[in-house]
């Protein structure tokens, strides 16, 4: 996506961290464990899978998470793909998402046709057991314009004291419409503001144990 706005970055290890919200993109433990914890546990994955299961996510960062979720779909044996749409402002550079990604070989190979992709102005990537599109701009106008559902979804903004703007109840009741009944969200946020505008949305909310050192986490279903 080379005419797209880029984050600046810093770097911690291989652990890319924003700039302009001075916030990791994710765990500096193990992302990929934490992606695993928080997004595929906390909305009862891979259990819940079904043909044309589909993933919406607020913040695509990196991918890890994408690629995390198309791992498990491949390995669930579930026929067909997994469908997966992503809201990103500031989609990262295809060698940032290399060098983020290259701390998790397990995944190595999956990781290598996503960036691939990313070279594209195409926003969409269709491969074996995923079709992933990611939907550029600010999602307090895009998910509104959205006409899809999901089944899961992946509340992955930054820290909401840092980034209040992808947390605000109108964008949460934005989620809510958007969710198909018996649908769930996960985040690796339990704040207080955050789960009280999942509440209102209209989800049932939960607070449950988090990823390494964070004590809690939030899972709402619909």
């Amino acid at each position: 996506m080379p005419d797209d706005q880029h984050p600046d970055l810093e770097w911690k290890g291989a652990v890319p961290v924003a700039s302009r919200y001075g916030d990791p993109y994710y765990s500096l433990e193990d992302g990929l464990a934490e992606a695993r914890h928080v997004f595929l546990a906390g909305n009862g994955l891979p259990d819940r899978f079904v043909p044309g299961f589909h993933v919406a996510e607020l913040g695509f960062g990196t991918g890890l998470n994408a690629l995390a979720a198309w791992a498990m779909w491949r390995e669930s044996g579930v026929p067909g793909s997994l469908r997966f749409t992503s809201f990103e402002l500031f989609p990262m550079a295809p060698a940032d998402m290399s060098r983020a990604l290259s701390a998790f070989p397990e995944i190595s190979g999956l990781a290598t046709q996503l960036v691939a992709a990313m070279d594209s102005p195409a926003r969409e990537f269709v491969a074996d057991g995923l079709h992933l599109k990611i939907v550029l701009g600010d999602a307090r106008e895009t998910l509104a314009s959205w006409d899809g559902a999901a089944d899961a979804w992946f509340l992955d903004g930054f820290a909401p004291a840092r980034n209040p703007e992808i947390w605000t109840p109108d964008l949460l009741h934005q989620v809510a419409r958007r969710t198909r009944p018996e649908g769930t969200a996960a985040t690796y946020s339990a704040a207080k503001a955050v789960r009280a505008g999942l509440a209102d949305a209209g989800f049932a909310v939960e607070r449950v144990p988090g990823f390494g050192r964070k004590r809690h986490m939030t899972v709402a279903r619909s």
